[in-house]
C-alpha cells in the first residue's frame, strides 16, 4: 500500500460503534464527575450502587453517566448472563415491537435496531418480524460495553443496611468470601421479582419438590422427555414453558387454565402513551390504583406466536374452566384434581407469575418490616382489592422507598426500588422495554438533585474558591473621563 494512502473507512458494526462514540463526544457525554468523592475510615465510599445488571441496571447506569454521577454494578450472575434472557426465558422472541428504542436513551446509535442494521442490513430488518430472545441479549451484551458500564459479575448481595450517617452497607458474597461495602444510594434493579420470587398455588404444598417446576426455575427440560407433563396457567411464560417440554419430547402437555376463556386483547399495550409514562406518577392514588387493578383483571393474553408454537402439538390439549383444587403423590405420579375430572400426570409446570414477598429475599431482612407499602396509603372501594398493588411499596419521586413510620429505619430513602413493584407508584417505566429510557432518567435526574442538596455546603464552598479568570486585566484601558465629559 503506498505511504499516502488512506485506510478504508470503518463498516458494519465498527462503524457504528464509531457513530455512537463521535454522538457521545458531541453531546459531552459522559459528563465530567461532580459528587464528591467519600470515605469512611479509608474505605471507598460508591456513590451509587445498582444490584443488577440486567438492561434495566444498565440503562440507569449510562443515565446516570449521563449526569456526570458514577455507578457500579453488582449482578450475582457469571458474565453475559445478567438477566433471564439466555437462563431462564424460554420464549422464541420479544413480544414488544422491534422499533421500540428500549434503554437507548435517545441515542440512535444505542437502538437495537441500528445493532441489527449494522450486522445485517436494512432489507434484514424490515423482514424481521419480532426480536429474538437469544439476539436481544447480545444486544444487551454489546449495550454494556459500548456504554462502558462498571460491571461486577459473580457478585451476590446478602444484606442491605442503611445507616443514620447517609451511608448503606452492603454485603457482597464473591468466590473469594463476604465483604462490605460502602455506598450513598443503592438501586435495586432486580428484575420482575426484584421484591419477591415466584407466587406458588397453596395446591403444591406438601408435594415433592422433584415433581414440579416453576417456570422460572432453572429447570433442563430435556429431563420431561416421555412424562406426562401439566401446566398451569396460560399466560406467556405457560405458553412458552409447554412448548419448550414438547419440543423435548414430552409424551404430553395438558394446559390447566382456570379462565374459561383466554384473554384476547393486551390492555396494557392499549396504555403506553406518553402521557401514561410522565403523568403516571402525578396521577390521584385512585386513579393510578384503578388503572393498575383494571390492566391486572384483565390479563395480559400470550403471544399469538407463543400460543401456536404449543398448539401445533397434536399432543398438546387447553383445558379451559379447569382451576386445580388439590393435587395428591402416588407411587405412579401426580393425580391433579379439577372440576373435570382427575388427571394422571407425572410433572407440573406452574407458571403462576411473581408475588411480592420479602421472605424470599433475605438480603432485604433488615429493611422489609419497615418499607411503607400502598396498602399503608390506599383503600380501594369495596370490589378492587388486590393483593399485588397493596403488597406494591409506596416510593417517593426518585424511586425511594419510604418508611411506613417516620424515624424507624434511618436511611431507608436511600435505596431505590427501579424494578417492577414500582409500577402502581410509577407506571411500568422501571423494566419493561417501552418506557425504560424515561424510567432511567427520572431515576437519574432524581438522584442527581439529592446529592446536590445533600452536598450543598461544599458546592457552595468550591462556587466560593473558584478563582479560573475570564478577564486579566490587559483587555481594556481605563479612560481619562475627565477629558470625556463637558465642563
Amino acid at each position: 500500500m503506498p505511504l499516502n494512502a488512506t485506510s478504508p473507512p470503518p463498516s458494519g458494526l465498527a462503524a457504528l460503534e464509531q457513530r455512537l462514540r463521535d454522538d457521545l463526544e458531541l453531546l459531552g457525554w459522559p459528563a465530567r464527575r461532580w459528587v464528591p468523592p467519600r470515605t469512611h475510615a479509608g474505605q471507598p465510599v460508591v456513590d451509587v450502587l445498582i444490584l443488577g445488571a440486567g438492561q434495566a441496571g444498565l440503562a440507569a447506569a449510562a443515565a446516570l453517566a449521563q449526569l456526570g454521577i458514577g455507578a457500579v454494578l453488582l449482578d450475582r450472575a457469571p458474565t453475559d448472563f445478567e438477566g433471564p434472557w439466555a437462563t431462564t426465558a424460554r420464549m422464541e422472541t420479544l413480544r414488544s415491537p422491534k422499533e421500540l428504542t428500549g434503554p437507548a436513551l435517545g441515542l440512535p446509535a444505542l437502538t437495537f435496531r441500528a445493532w441489527f442494521e449494522a450486522q445485517w442490513g436494512r432489507a434484514a430488518w424490515t423482514a424481521l418480524d419480532k426480536i429474538p430472545r437469544l439476539q436481544w441479549m447480545d444486544y444487551l451484551r454489546w449495550y454494556r460495553r459500548v456504554t462502558g458500564a462498571d460491571v461486577r459479575n459473580g457478585h451476590a448481595a446478602t444484606a442491605l443496611r442503611p445507616r443514620a450517617d447517609a451511608l448503606v452497607e452492603v454485603d457482597v458474597q464473591t468466590a473469594d468470601g463476604v465483604s462490605t461495602w460502602l455506598a450513598r444510594r443503592v438501586v435495586l434493579a432486580t428484575g420482575r421479582d426484584g421484591l419477591g420470587g415466584p407466587q406458588i398455588p397453596g395446591f403444591l404444598h406438601g408435594v415433592e419438590r422433584s415433581r414440579w417446576a416453576h417456570s422460572s426455575d432453572g429447570l433442563d427440560y430435556a429431563t420431561l422427555r416421555g412424562l406426562r407433563v401439566g401446566v398451569v396457567g396460560a399466560g406467556s411464560s405457560a405458553m412458552d414453558s409447554a412448548a419448550t417440554a414438547l419440543e423435548n419430547g414430552a409424551a404430553s402437555v395438558d394446559l390447566l387454565v382456570r379462565r374459561t376463556d383466554l384473554p384476547r386483547i393486551n390492555k396494557s399495550k392499549g396504555s403506553g402513551v406518553p402521557g401514561l409514562t410522565q403523568g403516571h406518577w402525578d396521577l390521584p392514588d385512585a386513579w393510578k390504583w384503578r388503572l393498575r387493578h383494571y390492566i391486572n383483571v384483565q390479563q395480559v393474553p400470550p403471544p399469538r406466536g407463543s400460543t401456536l408454537r404449543v398448539s401445533r402439538h397434536p399432543n398438546a390439549y387447553f383445558h379451559l374452566g379447569c382451576p386445580i383444587h388439590r393435587v395428591e403423590s402416588t407411587a405412579h405420579g401426580l393425580r391433579v384434581h379439577t372440576p373435570q375430572g382427575v388427571f394422571a400426570l407425572d410433572f407440573l409446570l406452574v407458571s403462576t407469575g411473581f408475588v411480592i414477598d420479602w421472605a424470599q429475599k433475605p438480603e432485604f431482612a433488615a429493611i422489609a418490616p419497615h418499607v411503607r407499602v400502598w396498602s399503608d396509603r390506599y383503600q380501594p372501594p369495596p370490589g378492587d382489592e388486590d393483593p399485588e398493588l397493596a403488597d406494591s411499596p409506596d416510593l417517593g419521586p426518585a424511586f425511594e422507598f419510604q418508611a411506613r413510620t417516620p424515624a424507624s429505619c434511618p436511611g431507608l430513602e436511600r435505596i431505590h426500588c427501579f424494578c417492577y413493584p414500582a409500577a402502581l407508584s410509577h407506571g411500568t417505566v422501571s423494566g419493561d422495554i417501552p418506557a425504560l429510557s424515561d424510567g432511567a432518567r427520572r431515576l437519574a435526574s432524581g438522584l442527581a438533585s439529592l446529592f446536590y442538596r445533600e452536598d450543598i455546603e461544599q458546592h457552595y464552598a468550591q462556587l466560593q474558591a473558584y478563582a479560573d479568570p475570564e478577564l486579566l486585566g490587559d483587555e481594556w484601558t481605563v479612560a481619562h473621563t475627565a477629558q470625556r465629559v463637558e465642563p
